[in-house]
């Protein structure tokens, strides 16, 4: 789930500010985590230590009230009595990352991915981007081809995967749905020649930076068998100690 935070990471100062092409430094001074991080390391928080998924999050969002949530999530962050809200954002993908490496069959991390998402994102779309993105993890750190793990998105979630990256870049725009940042973030993992690639690609798409760029590098680390020193390094001096904590507790048990 590392590379979900460092997508996030090199992406957050993308997000408003997109830039077309994979020539951009990764980490800079303003470089920092935002709500695709916090939410990330409270799944793998549960996934690590049990408990209801929507009270962590809401725990996690008290302790991070500036990270960046959307209005509906925001809304839903402060409302406990608040349940699901049929949204199919792209948050239901960017948080997923953990239940990719914590289960041992794909269908076991289908059905997590399936009752971790519905909490808030119970929109058909929200969920299938959520099993889209974990059963590719799944897959990815199982030994799985990129043709196999396309074949299987293909089917399972029937995502157009037809364009190129160079297709969808000179019109791609911001968008916060899973059905228009799903299948792109998978396209660079998929076009991707190593890690460090896939997040470049992501983020020369442009669109929802870190979002798109999270999705990515949660695939590309199982697939490319972990992240590079050097880029894990930046990404973990960026998180605070208890968030740090957890990542590297996760990291311990699960890769």
């Amino acid at each position: 789930m590392l590379g979900a935070l460092v997508g996030d990471i090199v992406g957050s100062v993308y997000e408003w500010d997109n830039h077309r092409s994979k020539d951009f430094p990764l980490f800079s001074s303003k470089s920092f985590f935002t709500d695709d991080s916090v939410l990330t390391v409270a799944l793998a928080d549960v996934v690590l230590n049990g408990g209801d998924f929507a009270a962590v999050m809401r725990r996690y969002g008290r302790v991070y009230p500036a990270a960046g949530y959307g209005g509906m999530f925001r809304r839903w962050l402060g409302d406990p009595g608040m349940g699901p809200y049929n949204s199919f954002g792209n948050g239901a993908a960017m948080r997923i990352s953990p239940a990719g490496w914590a289960y041992p069959t794909l269908e076991e991390t289908l059905k997590q991915a399936r009752e971790f998402t519905a909490v808030t994102h119970d929109h058909p779309e929200g969920i299938k981007g959520a099993e889209a993105t974990a059963g590719a993890i799944w897959m990815g750190r199982h030994g799985a081809t990129k043709a196999d793990i396309k074949a299987w998105v293909l089917k399972h979630a029937g995502y157009d995967l037809s364009r190129t990256c160079d297709e969808i870049r000179p019109l791609y725009e911001f968008n916060e749905t899973c059905q228009r940042t799903v299948p792109e973030a998978l396209t660079a993992f998929f076009e991707s020649t190593d890690f460090e690639d896939a997040i470049r690609l992501a983020i020369s798409l442009g669109g929802d930076s870190d979002t798109l760029a999270c999705i990515t590098g949660g695939v590309a680390e199982a697939f490319y068998r972990g992240v590079p020193a050097a880029i894990e390094r930046e990404a973990l001096s960026r998180l605070d100690v208890p968030l740090r904590d957890v990542v590297t507790r996760f990291r311990a048990r699960f890769s």
